[in-house]
């Protein structure tokens, strides 16, 4: 049994313990199942969907009762999808927390029915970990043979034709981004060690690369002008309206409280506040767009504000039998503020000091009550 078919195996319903994070193709597996047998429109060769089915498994589709899974501009999915279905690889670039991976992974699974070939960069990856490596035990008893060759993301996703997820590529080393040129451009990985057949593995249809980098990591490891050229690039924007951000946050809070044990919902007031009080720091704004607070270093994302109101919620339930509330928000925040800078933390609290108070609602001056914990 493959990992991946252990993964299924271990999902809600697989007869096994339940894994933390299932991948998406099993999460929506009936979904990509209902799709895959109403699908009559052309498809890309080697892909599993249609570009307009893999539309409505990422955006949604009220009347095939498909849920919506990506909250961002539907054109963006477009032109992922028109990229991939070309010689082009995807760069999806953005701010931390702006459901780049996750966009990724969608896109992964309706395409090729797999997201777990992926790469995770950072600075210690290596080219072993992006093409292959070997099993040297075997490598010194039997010298290299397919037997002893230990395929890595990419050199199965060129074999299988599927698509490939490289994570963070600008964390890594120069050199190991552009071990990925000859890959793009040929569509071949070389095994100088194999003869004959076995020393070329070529791209099947259906093969191609989606990477995610921060923009926040620009400079520290700048892609070379050669690799740019082999990829279309996508900005991924924050969520632009509070509305949608605070039901996406809902809901997936209200998923991740279920897994952690914890029976009350969140409660919305609360969530409303937390929400309203990532996007005034986001966008250094007050709530009406007039001078507000400064904003701090540390990413007040979607993806930080659904940590911090899980927290909340573990934090109320487990420690005192309840949904979790505004002083609760506050004691959360800290560890988010404080992440990157201590000036962070005095940004916070001249925020609840002199931003709060202007806001209207119980849960508003709640949170300017409990100012004082940031303290503690």
């Amino acid at each position: 049994m493959t990992a991946h078919e252990e993964t299924r195996a271990a999902a809600p319903g697989g007869g096994a313990e339940p894994v933390q994070r299932p991948p998406a193709e099993v999460r929506y597996a009936e979904e990509l199942a209902a799709l895959r047998a109403d699908d009559r429109d052309p498809r890309p060769p080697g892909w599993e969907l249609s570009l307009r089915a893999a539309r409505r498994f990422i955006i949604g589709d009220a009347d095939t009762g498909i849920g919506r899974k990506f909250v961002g501009n539907p054109s963006l999915v477009d032109r992922a999808l028109v990229t991939l279905a070309t010689s082009r690889g995807l760069m999806l670039v953005g701010e931390p927390g702006t459901a780049k991976s996750l966009l990724s992974e969608l896109i992964a699974a309706a395409v090729s029915g797999d997201s777990t070939l992926t790469v995770q960069g950072g600075a210690a990856t290596t080219e072993d970990q992006i093409k292959y490596g070997w099993n040297y035990a075997l490598l010194v008893a039997e010298g290299p043979s397919t037997r002893s060759l230990v395929p890595a993301p990419m050199l199965r996703g060129m074999a299988e034709g599927r698509l490939v997820r490289f994570e963070e590529i600008t964390r890594c080393p120069l050199e190991v981004q552009d071990s990925l040129l000859s890959l793009l451009s040929e569509r071949v990985v070389a095994i100088p060690e194999l003869t004959g057949p076995d020393g070329m593995v070529f791209a099947r249809q259906g093969f191609n690369v989606i990477a995610t980098a921060n923009t926040r990591d620009r400079g520290v490891n700048e892609m070379s002008a050669a690799l740019k050229r082999r990829f279309n690039f996508e900005t991924v924007f924050p969520i632009p309206d509070l509305d949608t951000e605070l039901a996406l946050v809902e809901a997936e809070v209200t998923t991740l409280l279920r897994r952690s044990g914890v029976e009350p919902p969140p409660d919305r007031d609360v969530l409303e506040v937390l929400v309203g009080t990532f996007r005034e720091l986001r966008a250094g704004a007050g709530e009406k767009g007039g001078a507000g607070p400064d904003r701090p270093s540390a990413v007040m994302s979607t993806a930080e504000a659904v940590s911090v109101a899980h927290a909340v919620g573990v934090r109320g339930w487990f420690l005192r039998g309840e949904p979790g509330s505004a002083a609760d928000v506050v004691a959360c925040l800290a560890g988010t503020a404080a992440k990157d800078s201590p000036e962070d933390l005095a940004r916070l609290r001249r925020y609840l000091e002199q931003q709060v108070p202007r806001r209207r609602g119980p849960q508003w001056k709640a949170l300017h009550d409990a100012r004082h914990l940031l303290a503690d």
